[in-house]
């Protein structure tokens, strides 16, 4: 397993890949990814028979794969690429291929420590879950959502518990979604249901449900709210008491609420994405106080600053004190923090990263196919090809880049004070 604490944090640039030499030995190239320590560059690539396999540091994995797509390394560095071989789909993890195949796998995901894959998988027109090669023992006429619990060991999916006619409408407002747990669907069933979660300790789950044509609430282990809503958000649980925490729109207004009680005293427009601090003191949500304008809310009170175009999730500093969020104004990118955006704009820009200490913000923007780092708002001098997101050391003085630039793939530790200028 990678832990950063073992990682290398000495200043330093080292090449780890010539990608020139990569692309003379193979007829393509259709993915990129780097380990999470940035000593392992691997790609996805097609040999001159047409048929696919993975390339990792100058090795290739010894099978060969008729299609291949999705390459991903997990937080603990098990690199995985969903694969077919004999018409079948199935994961490939560190070159070994599970043994279950499927008429289609997709949407991989991993537990918090990157140990474990999940999958979801179609089979004989019927749709389930795959965790590390095991498959459900009950599959679904439909699946939509799934998620792992923070351990990857447990699953839990939106499920379509009953066939449907085609155009079946009567049949549909009987209800036929349900929540499944480890292959095990609740009891009750809804008109639909969407984004399950697992709490801390992964033994509960709850999701948005719609109860009736206009009807929706939250859902917690086969119990829904006694509140009904004009419409709820997706849930998320309190760290420190399990209590469930979603946004709901009643009586024409969204509101916060936990545990079917009124949580934040403020009314809004819209309001989605709550995103709670690491201890659970602290809770920030996108709101939209007036039509067509956006904003965070921190603490049920909204940033003064209002966007035009769309803002994203809350990322809470570490301890919790700072606040900042990707926003879109007058059609250009770029990151606010506390309510203040950056000066510089961007087509494009990935979600921020805190120092240790919450004091120093890093995030990866492109302007014109060129990438580049900010610090604090401030441009980084040097552009990239390509760029991964930054990662701070554990003492905050150190940030590793991988990127890739003259077409060679590079991991460098840079001191901060250096990024900051």
């Amino acid at each position: 397993m990678f832990c950063k604490d073992s990682w290398d944090w000495q200043p330093d640039r080292k090449v780890v890949a010539d990608l020139s030499r990569l692309r003379s030995s193979y007829a393509g190239i259709e993915e990129f990814a780097a380990s999470p320590d940035g000593r392992v560059l691997a790609a996805l690539v097609k040999t001159e028979d047409d048929q696919f396999t993975v390339w990792a540091n100058g090795q290739e994995w010894p099978d060969k794969f008729e299609l291949a797509w999705c390459l991903r390394f997990s937080p603990s560095g098990k690199l995985i690429v969903l694969v077919r071989i004999d018409d079948e789909w199935t994961v490939a993890a560190d070159g070994k291929s599970w043994q279950e195949r499927f008429e289609y796998a997709w949407d991989p995901l991993f537990g918090n420590d990157g140990l474990v894959v999940g999958i979801k998988y179609k089979r004989e027109n019927l749709y389930g879950i795959a965790i590390e090669d095991k498959v459900w023992e009950k599959s679904f006429n439909g699946l939509r959502d799934f998620c792992l619990s923070p351990d990857g060991l447990r699953a839990a999916a939106t499920v379509q518990v009953k066939a449907l006619r085609e155009a079946d409408i009567f049949g549909f407002f009987e209800g036929v979604w349900s929540v499944a747990v480890d292959g095990k669907a609740w009891d009750k069933q809804y008109i639909n249901a969407w984004n399950p979660v697992f709490n801390a300790d992964g033994n509960t789950v709850a999701a948005e449900v719609r109860t009736d044509i206009c009807d929706y609430t939250i859902a917690r282990d086969n119990e829904p709210w006694d509140s009904r809503y004009g419409c709820v958000w997706a849930p998320v649980f309190h760290p420190r008491d399990n209590s469930v925490i979603a946004a709901v729109r009643n009586q024409g207004s969204w509101m916060l609420y936990r545990n079917n009680e009124p949580f934040w005293q403020g009314r809004y427009n819209q309001m989605w994405n709550q995103r709670l601090s690491s201890d659970g003191s602290r809770v920030a949500a996108i709101v939209s106080p007036d039509f067509g304008k956006w904003t965070i809310a921190v603490d049920d009170r909204p940033w003064p600053k209002l966007f035009s175009d769309m803002v994203l999730a809350p990322v809470f500093s570490p301890d919790g004190q700072r606040v900042a969020a990707i926003v879109k104004d007058g059609g250009r990118w770029t990151v606010a923090v506390d309510g203040v955006p950056f000066k510089e704009s961007f087509e494009m820009i990935w979600d921020p990263v805190f120092s240790p200490s919450g004091q120093q913000m890093l995030a990866m923007a492109e302007n014109s196919g060129r990438f580049v780092i900010l610090a604090n708002g401030r441009k980084y001098h040097k552009q990239f090809q390509k760029l991964w997101n930054p990662v701070f050391s554990p003492d905050g003085k150190n940030v590793l880049l991988k990127y890739i630039e003259d077409d060679k793939y590079c991991r460098q530790v840079v001191p901060v004070e250096e990024l900051l200028g």
